[in-house]
């Protein structure tokens, strides 16, 4: 769990980042003045579609495949095994 919300973290931050690091490449500093609506609203959109797609393709193969039973975790030669779908 704590990985997908780090990764949806990180995916949510990608664009604000990169447009922080371009506008140190191209003026030489981040400062609040050159941070326009324009520039945050794009941002926030292109974060809320990246997070969007993440959370469709992290989500996308975790389910049983249809007509599988679960077989939980049990001890089998002294040995655990953990549990699957067959």
């Amino acid at each position: 769990m704590i990985r997908t919300v780090l990764v949806e973290t990180a995916l949510f931050l990608s664009p604000f980042i990169a447009y922080g690091l371009i506008l140190l490449a191209l003026k030489g500093s981040v400062v609040p003045q050159h941070w326009s609506p324009r520039a945050l609203a794009i941002c926030a959109v292109l974060a809320v579609l990246l997070v969007a797609a993440g959370l469709y393709v992290f989500e996308w193969d975790r389910g049983a495949p249809p007509g599988s039973v679960y077989v939980p975790a049990h001890m089998q030669d002294g040995k655990f095994v953990p549990g699957s779908y067959r």
